[in-house]
Protein backbone atom coordinates (compact mmCIF):
# COMPACT_ATOMS: atom_id res chain seq x y z
CA UNK A 1 0.00 0.00 0.00
CA UNK A 2 3.15 2.24 0.79
CA UNK A 3 3.42 2.08 -3.29
CA UNK A 4 0.45 4.61 -3.52
CA UNK A 5 1.41 7.81 -0.92
CA UNK A 6 -0.72 10.23 -2.62
CA UNK A 7 -3.16 10.35 -5.65
CA UNK A 8 -0.65 11.23 -8.55
CA UNK A 9 0.82 7.92 -7.31
CA UNK A 10 -2.07 6.25 -7.78
CA UNK A 11 -2.59 8.02 -11.26
CA UNK A 12 0.34 7.51 -12.75
CA UNK A 13 0.38 3.75 -12.10
CA UNK A 14 -3.38 3.63 -13.41
CA UNK A 15 -2.14 5.50 -16.84
CA UNK A 16 0.96 2.44 -16.81
CA UNK A 17 -1.23 -0.18 -16.88
CA UNK A 18 -2.41 -2.67 -20.25
CA UNK A 19 -6.28 -2.73 -20.12
CA UNK A 20 -9.12 -1.37 -21.86
CA UNK A 21 -8.97 1.78 -20.54
CA UNK A 22 -5.27 2.90 -21.28
CA UNK A 23 -5.30 1.15 -25.06
CA UNK A 24 -7.12 4.64 -26.30
CA UNK A 25 -10.14 2.78 -27.72
CA UNK A 26 -11.79 5.64 -29.80
CA UNK A 27 -15.28 4.43 -29.51
CA UNK A 28 -18.83 6.70 -30.62
CA UNK A 29 -21.42 6.17 -28.82
CA UNK A 30 -23.70 4.71 -31.51
CA UNK A 31 -20.12 2.23 -32.49
CA UNK A 32 -20.54 1.35 -28.58
CA UNK A 33 -24.09 0.04 -29.17
CA UNK A 34 -23.45 -1.49 -32.67
CA UNK A 35 -20.32 -3.70 -30.81
CA UNK A 36 -22.30 -4.04 -27.74
CA UNK A 37 -25.04 -6.13 -29.69
CA UNK A 38 -21.90 -7.56 -32.40
CA UNK A 39 -20.18 -9.62 -29.06
CA UNK A 40 -23.75 -10.89 -28.18
CA UNK A 41 -23.86 -12.58 -31.61
CA UNK A 42 -20.85 -14.33 -30.98
CA UNK A 43 -22.19 -16.30 -28.43
CA UNK A 44 -20.60 -18.34 -25.53
CA UNK A 45 -20.70 -22.03 -27.91
CA UNK A 46 -18.33 -20.67 -30.93
CA UNK A 47 -17.30 -18.11 -28.93
CA UNK A 48 -15.90 -20.07 -26.32
CA UNK A 49 -12.22 -19.49 -26.31
CA UNK A 50 -12.74 -15.96 -26.21
CA UNK A 51 -15.48 -15.52 -23.27
CA UNK A 52 -12.88 -13.61 -21.03
CA UNK A 53 -12.06 -11.50 -23.90
CA UNK A 54 -15.52 -10.83 -25.01
CA UNK A 55 -16.82 -10.47 -21.09
CA UNK A 56 -13.65 -7.79 -20.65
CA UNK A 57 -14.67 -5.75 -23.56
CA UNK A 58 -18.47 -5.80 -22.99
CA UNK A 59 -17.81 -4.89 -19.42
CA UNK A 60 -15.59 -1.46 -20.80
CA UNK A 61 -18.56 -0.76 -23.20
CA UNK A 62 -21.00 -0.47 -20.88
CA UNK A 63 -18.68 1.51 -18.33
CA UNK A 64 -18.66 3.61 -21.45
CA UNK A 65 -22.25 3.53 -22.08
CA UNK A 66 -22.25 5.05 -18.15
CA UNK A 67 -23.53 1.70 -16.92
CA UNK A 68 -21.71 0.89 -14.43
CA UNK A 69 -22.96 -2.22 -12.44
CA UNK A 70 -23.34 -3.59 -15.63
CA UNK A 71 -19.84 -3.27 -16.40
CA UNK A 72 -18.88 -4.65 -12.95
CA UNK A 73 -21.09 -7.57 -13.77
CA UNK A 74 -19.62 -8.26 -17.01
CA UNK A 75 -15.65 -7.83 -15.53
CA UNK A 76 -16.13 -10.02 -13.31
CA UNK A 77 -17.68 -12.74 -15.55
CA UNK A 78 -14.51 -12.63 -17.51
CA UNK A 79 -12.54 -13.53 -14.15
CA UNK A 80 -14.41 -16.24 -13.81
CA UNK A 81 -14.18 -17.27 -17.98
CA UNK A 82 -10.62 -17.13 -18.02
CA UNK A 83 -9.94 -19.45 -14.75
CA UNK A 84 -12.28 -21.78 -16.24
CA UNK A 85 -11.32 -21.74 -19.77
CA UNK A 86 -7.32 -21.71 -18.92
CA UNK A 87 -7.81 -25.03 -16.51
CA UNK A 88 -4.80 -24.26 -14.45
CA UNK A 89 -3.84 -25.39 -10.73
CA UNK A 90 -3.78 -21.90 -9.84
CA UNK A 91 -6.59 -19.36 -10.84
CA UNK A 92 -4.36 -16.67 -11.23
CA UNK A 93 -2.39 -16.27 -14.27
CA UNK A 94 -0.87 -13.54 -17.13
CA UNK A 95 -4.64 -13.71 -18.65
CA UNK A 96 -6.00 -11.88 -15.89
CA UNK A 97 -3.71 -8.52 -15.92
CA UNK A 98 -6.08 -6.92 -18.14
CA UNK A 99 -9.20 -8.05 -16.09
CA UNK A 100 -7.59 -6.67 -13.18
CA UNK A 101 -6.41 -3.83 -14.84
CA UNK A 102 -9.82 -2.96 -15.89
CA UNK A 103 -11.07 -3.59 -12.19
CA UNK A 104 -8.74 -1.49 -10.91
CA UNK A 105 -10.27 1.76 -13.56
CA UNK A 106 -13.55 0.67 -12.76
CA UNK A 107 -13.23 1.35 -8.63
CA UNK A 108 -10.99 4.51 -8.97
CA UNK A 109 -13.88 5.89 -10.95
CA UNK A 110 -16.45 5.36 -8.90
CA UNK A 111 -14.59 6.47 -5.95
CA UNK A 112 -13.74 3.01 -4.58
CA UNK A 113 -9.74 3.83 -3.43
CA UNK A 114 -9.50 0.67 -1.32
CA UNK A 115 -10.49 -1.68 -3.94
CA UNK A 116 -8.53 -0.10 -6.45
CA UNK A 117 -5.49 -0.38 -4.68
CA UNK A 118 -5.82 -3.95 -4.03
CA UNK A 119 -6.23 -4.47 -8.21
CA UNK A 120 -3.03 -2.50 -8.50
CA UNK A 121 -1.22 -5.08 -6.13
CA UNK A 122 -2.61 -7.97 -8.10
CA UNK A 123 -1.85 -6.79 -11.15
CA UNK A 124 1.86 -5.61 -9.96
CA UNK A 125 1.89 -9.59 -8.38
CA UNK A 126 1.15 -11.09 -11.32
CA UNK A 127 3.30 -9.12 -14.18
CA UNK A 128 6.16 -10.12 -11.20
CA UNK A 129 5.67 -13.52 -11.43
CA UNK A 130 4.60 -13.85 -15.25
CA UNK A 131 6.86 -11.56 -16.70
CA UNK A 132 7.02 -11.02 -20.52
CA UNK A 133 9.48 -13.32 -22.50
CA UNK A 134 10.22 -10.03 -24.65
CA UNK A 135 12.05 -6.64 -23.45
CA UNK A 136 9.69 -4.92 -25.79
CA UNK A 137 6.31 -5.89 -25.76
CA UNK A 138 4.35 -6.67 -22.73
CA UNK A 139 3.19 -10.89 -22.52
CA UNK A 140 1.66 -12.30 -25.02
CA UNK A 141 -1.56 -13.33 -23.54
CA UNK A 142 -1.98 -8.99 -23.14
CA UNK A 143 -1.06 -8.68 -26.86
CA UNK A 144 -3.14 -11.35 -28.09
CA UNK A 145 -5.92 -9.82 -25.98
CA UNK A 146 -5.74 -6.17 -27.34
CA UNK A 147 -5.17 -8.10 -30.85
CA UNK A 148 -8.76 -9.51 -30.48
CA UNK A 149 -10.25 -6.12 -29.36
CA UNK A 150 -8.90 -4.04 -32.13
CA UNK A 151 -10.12 -6.43 -34.31
CA UNK A 152 -13.33 -5.87 -33.27
CA UNK A 153 -13.12 -1.78 -33.98
CA UNK A 154 -13.06 -0.25 -37.44
CA UNK A 155 -11.67 -1.48 -40.28
CA UNK A 156 -8.45 0.77 -40.09
CA UNK A 157 -7.40 -1.26 -36.92
CA UNK A 158 -7.24 -4.30 -38.40
CA UNK A 159 -3.73 -4.02 -39.66
CA UNK A 160 -2.69 -2.76 -36.08
CA UNK A 161 -4.61 -6.57 -34.55
CA UNK A 162 -2.52 -8.40 -36.97
CA UNK A 163 0.54 -6.77 -35.54
CA UNK A 164 -0.60 -7.09 -31.89
CA UNK A 165 -1.43 -10.77 -32.68
CA UNK A 166 2.02 -11.20 -34.77
CA UNK A 167 4.09 -10.17 -31.01
CA UNK A 168 2.20 -12.75 -29.12
CA UNK A 169 2.69 -15.27 -31.70
CA UNK A 170 6.10 -14.59 -32.01
CA UNK A 171 6.54 -15.13 -28.03
CA UNK A 172 4.01 -18.37 -28.15
CA UNK A 173 3.86 -19.53 -31.01
CA UNK A 174 1.40 -22.97 -30.35
CA UNK A 175 -1.75 -20.83 -30.07
CA UNK A 176 -4.02 -21.88 -32.93
CA UNK A 177 -6.67 -19.20 -32.32
CA UNK A 178 -4.02 -16.64 -32.40
CA UNK A 179 -2.33 -17.66 -35.66
CA UNK A 180 -6.39 -18.03 -37.06
CA UNK A 181 -6.95 -14.48 -35.68
CA UNK A 182 -4.00 -13.18 -36.89
CA UNK A 183 -4.72 -13.79 -40.97
CA UNK A 184 -8.49 -13.24 -40.17
CA UNK A 185 -7.46 -10.01 -39.18
CA UNK A 186 -5.10 -9.53 -42.46
CA UNK A 187 -8.45 -10.73 -44.35
CA UNK A 188 -10.53 -8.08 -43.33
CA UNK A 189 -8.03 -5.49 -43.69
CA UNK A 190 -7.62 -6.01 -46.97
CA UNK A 191 -11.42 -6.36 -47.47
CA UNK A 192 -11.87 -2.69 -45.43
CA UNK A 193 -10.54 -1.76 -48.48
CA UNK A 194 -12.40 -3.37 -50.79
CA UNK A 195 -9.30 -4.63 -52.45
CA UNK A 196 -8.72 -8.62 -53.40
CA UNK A 197 -6.20 -11.39 -51.39
CA UNK A 198 -2.72 -10.84 -52.77
CA UNK A 199 -0.84 -14.61 -53.32
CA UNK A 200 0.88 -13.94 -49.62
CA UNK A 201 -2.15 -13.53 -47.70
CA UNK A 202 -4.21 -16.44 -49.88
CA UNK A 203 -1.42 -18.43 -48.89
CA UNK A 204 -1.93 -17.51 -45.44
CA UNK A 205 -5.40 -18.37 -45.23
CA UNK A 206 -4.90 -21.93 -46.62
CA UNK A 207 -2.22 -22.83 -44.46
CA UNK A 208 -4.16 -20.81 -40.91
CA UNK A 209 -7.42 -23.27 -42.59
CA UNK A 210 -5.38 -26.63 -42.23
CA UNK A 211 -4.06 -25.28 -38.77
CA UNK A 212 -7.34 -24.79 -37.86
CA UNK A 213 -9.78 -26.89 -40.19
CA UNK A 214 -12.84 -26.58 -37.37
CA UNK A 215 -13.51 -22.69 -38.48
CA UNK A 216 -16.08 -22.26 -41.24
CA UNK A 217 -15.62 -18.95 -40.66
CA UNK A 218 -11.90 -18.94 -42.10
CA UNK A 219 -13.04 -21.70 -44.53
CA UNK A 220 -15.76 -19.35 -46.22
CA UNK A 221 -13.05 -16.32 -47.00
CA UNK A 222 -10.56 -18.72 -48.74
CA UNK A 223 -13.82 -20.54 -50.76
CA UNK A 224 -14.49 -16.84 -51.23
CA UNK A 225 -11.08 -15.72 -52.02
CA UNK A 226 -10.97 -19.17 -54.91
CA UNK A 227 -13.97 -17.99 -56.50
CA UNK A 228 -12.86 -14.47 -57.11
CA UNK A 229 -10.03 -15.79 -58.93
CA UNK A 230 -12.43 -17.47 -60.97
CA UNK A 231 -12.22 -21.34 -59.22
CA UNK A 232 -14.81 -23.45 -59.87
CA UNK A 233 -16.62 -23.57 -56.35
CA UNK A 234 -20.09 -24.89 -56.46
CA UNK A 235 -19.09 -28.20 -54.96
CA UNK A 236 -17.19 -27.04 -51.97
CA UNK A 237 -19.70 -24.59 -51.35
CA UNK A 238 -22.41 -27.10 -50.78
CA UNK A 239 -20.02 -29.48 -48.77
CA UNK A 240 -19.48 -26.27 -46.35
CA UNK A 241 -23.35 -25.26 -46.52
CA UNK A 242 -24.12 -28.43 -44.42
CA UNK A 243 -21.29 -28.31 -41.75
CA UNK A 244 -22.34 -24.29 -41.64
CA UNK A 245 -25.98 -25.03 -41.30
CA UNK A 246 -25.27 -27.59 -38.55
CA UNK A 247 -23.06 -25.07 -36.48
CA UNK A 248 -24.70 -23.33 -33.32
CA UNK A 249 -25.72 -19.71 -33.83
CA UNK A 250 -23.09 -17.85 -33.62
CA UNK A 251 -21.77 -14.79 -36.10
CA UNK A 252 -18.07 -17.13 -35.88
CA UNK A 253 -19.86 -19.65 -36.85
CA UNK A 254 -19.45 -18.59 -40.97
CA UNK A 255 -23.00 -18.14 -41.96
CA UNK A 256 -22.06 -14.25 -42.90
CA UNK A 257 -19.13 -15.17 -45.51
CA UNK A 258 -20.75 -17.69 -46.48
CA UNK A 259 -24.02 -16.51 -47.75
CA UNK A 260 -22.07 -13.91 -49.56
CA UNK A 261 -19.99 -16.05 -50.54
CA UNK A 262 -23.08 -17.87 -52.11
CA UNK A 263 -25.03 -14.82 -53.80
CA UNK A 264 -22.20 -13.56 -55.39
CA UNK A 265 -20.76 -17.11 -56.84
CA UNK A 266 -23.62 -19.54 -56.40
CA UNK A 267 -26.59 -18.74 -56.86
CA UNK A 268 -28.50 -15.39 -55.49
CA UNK A 269 -31.80 -18.06 -54.79
CA UNK A 270 -30.06 -20.84 -53.35
CA UNK A 271 -28.72 -17.84 -50.92
CA UNK A 272 -32.04 -17.32 -49.82
CA UNK A 273 -33.13 -21.03 -49.79
CA UNK A 274 -30.49 -21.48 -47.47
CA UNK A 275 -30.55 -18.53 -44.97
CA UNK A 276 -34.55 -20.00 -45.22
CA UNK A 277 -33.19 -23.38 -43.95
CA UNK A 278 -30.99 -21.22 -40.90
CA UNK A 279 -34.36 -19.53 -40.25
CA UNK A 280 -36.30 -22.78 -40.19
CA UNK A 281 -33.49 -24.45 -37.89
CA UNK A 282 -33.71 -21.02 -35.62
CA UNK A 283 -36.39 -19.26 -36.00
CA UNK A 284 -35.70 -17.17 -32.89
CA UNK A 285 -31.73 -16.33 -33.41
CA UNK A 286 -31.83 -12.87 -33.88
CA UNK A 287 -28.35 -13.01 -36.06
CA UNK A 288 -29.65 -15.55 -38.72
CA UNK A 289 -32.38 -13.48 -39.39
CA UNK A 290 -30.43 -10.39 -39.94
CA UNK A 291 -28.17 -12.50 -42.30
CA UNK A 292 -31.61 -13.45 -43.99
CA UNK A 293 -32.38 -9.95 -44.10
CA UNK A 294 -29.14 -8.94 -46.15
CA UNK A 295 -29.93 -11.93 -48.31
CA UNK A 296 -32.84 -10.46 -49.33
CA UNK A 297 -31.87 -6.74 -49.56
CA UNK A 298 -29.30 -8.11 -52.04
CA UNK A 299 -31.93 -9.79 -54.12
CA UNK A 300 -34.48 -6.98 -54.09
CA UNK A 301 -31.47 -4.43 -55.45
CA UNK A 302 -29.47 -6.75 -58.11
CA UNK A 303 -33.20 -7.15 -60.30
CA UNK A 304 -35.50 -4.71 -62.27
CA UNK A 305 -39.36 -4.56 -60.00
CA UNK A 306 -40.41 -6.23 -63.83
CA UNK A 307 -38.43 -9.68 -62.80
CA UNK A 308 -39.15 -9.31 -58.71
CA UNK A 309 -41.77 -11.97 -57.62
CA UNK A 310 -43.96 -9.71 -54.81
CA UNK A 311 -43.71 -12.55 -52.57
CA UNK A 312 -39.75 -11.47 -52.39
CA UNK A 313 -40.36 -7.84 -51.75
CA UNK A 314 -42.57 -8.44 -48.98
CA UNK A 315 -40.37 -11.03 -47.40
CA UNK A 316 -37.44 -8.47 -47.61
CA UNK A 317 -39.71 -6.11 -45.99
CA UNK A 318 -40.59 -8.23 -43.25
CA UNK A 319 -37.02 -9.55 -42.21
CA UNK A 320 -36.12 -5.78 -41.88
CA UNK A 321 -38.79 -4.85 -39.77
CA UNK A 322 -37.95 -7.96 -37.60
CA UNK A 323 -34.10 -7.56 -37.23
CA UNK A 324 -35.00 -3.77 -36.60
CA UNK A 325 -37.21 -4.59 -33.59
CA UNK A 326 -34.09 -6.90 -32.48
CA UNK A 327 -31.42 -4.88 -32.90
CA UNK A 328 -33.08 -1.37 -31.43
CA UNK A 329 -29.97 0.23 -31.17
CA UNK A 330 -28.02 -0.79 -33.67
CA UNK A 331 -30.00 -1.20 -36.70
CA UNK A 332 -29.74 2.15 -38.79
CA UNK A 333 -28.35 0.54 -41.84
CA UNK A 334 -31.03 -1.54 -41.88
CA UNK A 335 -33.86 0.75 -41.35
CA UNK A 336 -32.23 2.75 -44.43
CA UNK A 337 -32.33 -0.20 -46.50
CA UNK A 338 -35.72 -0.69 -45.74
CA UNK A 339 -36.28 2.55 -47.04
CA UNK A 340 -34.72 1.96 -49.93
CA UNK A 341 -36.66 -0.97 -50.17
CA UNK A 342 -40.22 0.88 -49.78
CA UNK A 343 -38.92 3.20 -52.05
CA UNK A 344 -38.20 0.09 -54.53
CA UNK A 345 -41.67 -1.11 -54.23
CA UNK A 346 -43.63 1.66 -54.71
CA UNK A 347 -44.43 3.04 -51.34
CA UNK A 348 -43.17 5.84 -51.35
CA UNK A 349 -45.25 7.70 -48.75
CA UNK A 350 -43.13 4.72 -46.30
CA UNK A 351 -39.88 5.66 -47.20
CA UNK A 352 -40.38 9.13 -46.90
CA UNK A 353 -42.21 8.85 -43.70
CA UNK A 354 -38.86 6.51 -42.23
CA UNK A 355 -36.03 8.99 -43.94
CA UNK A 356 -37.87 12.04 -42.59
CA UNK A 357 -38.08 9.70 -38.78
CA UNK A 358 -34.08 8.90 -39.14
CA UNK A 359 -33.37 12.71 -39.89
CA UNK A 360 -35.28 13.46 -36.96
CA UNK A 361 -33.02 11.45 -34.70
CA UNK A 362 -30.27 12.42 -32.74
CA UNK A 363 -27.20 10.89 -34.89
CA UNK A 364 -23.49 10.76 -34.44
CA UNK A 365 -21.45 13.04 -37.40
CA UNK A 366 -21.48 9.78 -39.31
CA UNK A 367 -24.46 8.74 -39.24
CA UNK A 368 -25.81 11.80 -40.02
CA UNK A 369 -23.52 12.02 -43.13
CA UNK A 370 -24.64 8.42 -44.09
CA UNK A 371 -28.63 9.36 -43.64
CA UNK A 372 -28.56 12.51 -45.34
CA UNK A 373 -26.49 11.24 -48.27
CA UNK A 374 -29.18 7.85 -48.40
CA UNK A 375 -31.96 10.57 -48.48
CA UNK A 376 -30.10 12.54 -51.33
CA UNK A 377 -30.09 9.24 -53.48
CA UNK A 378 -33.75 8.58 -53.22
CA UNK A 379 -34.57 11.96 -53.86
CA UNK A 380 -32.61 12.18 -56.87
CA UNK A 381 -33.08 8.88 -58.22
CA UNK A 382 -36.41 7.70 -56.88
CA UNK A 383 -38.24 11.08 -56.69
CA UNK A 384 -36.57 12.74 -59.11
CA UNK A 385 -36.68 15.87 -57.31
CA UNK A 386 -32.86 17.06 -58.64
CA UNK A 387 -32.90 20.47 -56.48
CA UNK A 388 -34.09 18.92 -53.50
CA UNK A 389 -31.27 16.24 -53.32
CA UNK A 390 -28.68 18.90 -53.57
CA UNK A 391 -29.98 20.57 -50.22
CA UNK A 392 -29.24 16.65 -48.52
CA UNK A 393 -25.81 15.89 -50.44
CA UNK A 394 -24.91 19.66 -48.88
CA UNK A 395 -25.85 18.46 -45.22
CA UNK A 396 -23.89 15.25 -45.31
CA UNK A 397 -20.34 17.38 -46.88
CA UNK A 398 -20.92 20.24 -44.58
CA UNK A 399 -20.67 18.14 -41.23
CA UNK A 400 -16.60 18.37 -40.21
CA UNK A 401 -16.21 14.49 -40.06
CA UNK A 402 -14.50 12.65 -42.55
CA UNK A 403 -15.94 9.59 -44.24
CA UNK A 404 -16.57 7.87 -47.16
CA UNK A 405 -20.01 9.28 -47.22
CA UNK A 406 -19.09 13.18 -47.38
CA UNK A 407 -16.49 12.37 -50.23
CA UNK A 408 -19.05 10.69 -51.98
CA UNK A 409 -21.80 13.67 -51.66
CA UNK A 410 -18.68 16.53 -52.74
CA UNK A 411 -18.13 13.95 -55.75
CA UNK A 412 -21.86 13.88 -56.05
CA UNK A 413 -22.49 17.94 -55.87
CA UNK A 414 -19.56 18.61 -58.68
CA UNK A 415 -21.17 15.80 -60.97
CA UNK A 416 -24.52 17.59 -60.75
CA UNK A 417 -22.93 21.11 -60.89
CA UNK A 418 -21.51 20.18 -64.40
CA UNK A 419 -25.05 18.83 -65.32
CA UNK A 420 -26.81 22.02 -64.44
CA UNK A 421 -28.22 25.27 -65.56
CA UNK A 422 -25.98 28.22 -64.28
CA UNK A 423 -27.95 29.52 -61.63
CA UNK A 424 -27.35 25.96 -59.59
CA UNK A 425 -23.92 25.36 -61.00
CA UNK A 426 -22.79 28.79 -59.21
CA UNK A 427 -24.29 27.70 -55.96
CA UNK A 428 -22.91 24.55 -56.14
CA UNK A 429 -19.28 25.91 -57.07
CA UNK A 430 -19.93 28.50 -53.94
CA UNK A 431 -20.49 25.87 -51.63
CA UNK A 432 -17.53 23.49 -52.78
CA UNK A 433 -15.33 26.68 -52.45
CA UNK A 434 -16.06 27.14 -48.81
CA UNK A 435 -16.12 23.77 -47.88
CA UNK A 436 -12.49 23.37 -48.41
CA UNK A 437 -11.77 26.90 -47.22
Amino acid sequence: MSAFRSPSDLESKLVSLECHFTWDLDIGRSELFCLRDALEDIGSEEGYCWLGHIYNLQGFIHHQLGLMEQARGFFCRAAEAFRQLRNTVSDEGPWLVVNYGNMAWLHHQTGEQAQTREYLLKVEALTTEYPSPSLDDPHPEICAEKAWTLMKLSGHEKLLAAEYFQRAIRMQPDVVEWQTSRVLALVKAVMHRKETLDPDILEKVKIAKEHDPENLYLAALYLEAQAQKGARIHNEAQKLARRVLRKPVSSYSGMKPFLRLYRTYVSTDEALDLAEEALERHPDARYIKRCAAICYKRKVFSQSNNHLERSTMERAISLHKETIALYPHSSLKMQISLANIYAKSKRRAEAEELFEELLRTDLDPGEEQMVCSFYAKYLQHSQKESNKCITYYMRAAVVPHQSFYREDSIRRLEKISEQKRQTTKSDIEDFLVHLSL
